[in-house]
């Protein structure tokens, strides 16, 4: 799910990119990663959408869309987000009925990726709102002032889609 625009001189690495990413994420929510690897079998059941840690703890993986000002949009975060047992479940029951976009109420989560270049996003409060079959919940934070929430409000310009992209560069090169 990414769309790209433009190519770009990423400062960090001093190389050209052909594509500018429009689209970041995350494999397993925040909490998977706190679990030693020779424990993550059998504690955690996931597939590419959902996910379930200790028979305990319920994750949806989402998008958090963000207008793009002054290009082709949207950018996006693929994130996880915690749900009620309840929730999950539900969500779960209507995973494959078409129209369950229609049936399914906006569900309360807390944002469970912590997504680099801004302050702690871990712990945002969310709205998840479901969308047709195949196609990923959209997130929708609390309208805070946190820079994220901001952001999927007021939209953000390519230049700092590029210093995200110089920013996530950076982290992979240490």
């Amino acid at each position: 799910m990414s769309n790209c625009q433009e190519g770009y001189l990423c400062r960090c690495c001093g190389k050209y990119h052909d594509e500018l990413p429009m689209s970041y994420g995350s494999p397993v929510p925040d909490y998977g990663y706190d679990i030693p690897l020779e424990e993550q079998e059998s504690r955690i059941e996931m597939n590419e959408d959902l996910c379930i840690i200790d028979d305990e703890y319920f994750f949806i993986r989402g998008c958090i869309e963000i207008p793009v000002i002054d290009g082709e949009g949207p950018f996006n975060w693929d994130v996880w987000v915690s749900l009620s047992e309840v929730n999950f479940n539900k969500t779960n029951d209507y995973w494959e009925v078409e129209g369950r976009e229609k049936e399914l109420e906006p569900m309360f989560g807390w944002l469970s990726t912590s997504i680099p270049c801004y302050p702690e996003t871990t712990n945002l409060k969310t709205m998840v709102h479901t969308r047709s079959v195949g196609v990923s919940p959209y997130i929708e934070l609390e309208p805070t002032e946190h820079t994220l929430a901001m952001e999927q409000r007021e939209g953000i310009t390519i230049e700092r889609i590029k210093q995200i992209a110089e920013d996530i560069c950076d982290e992979e090169e240490k």
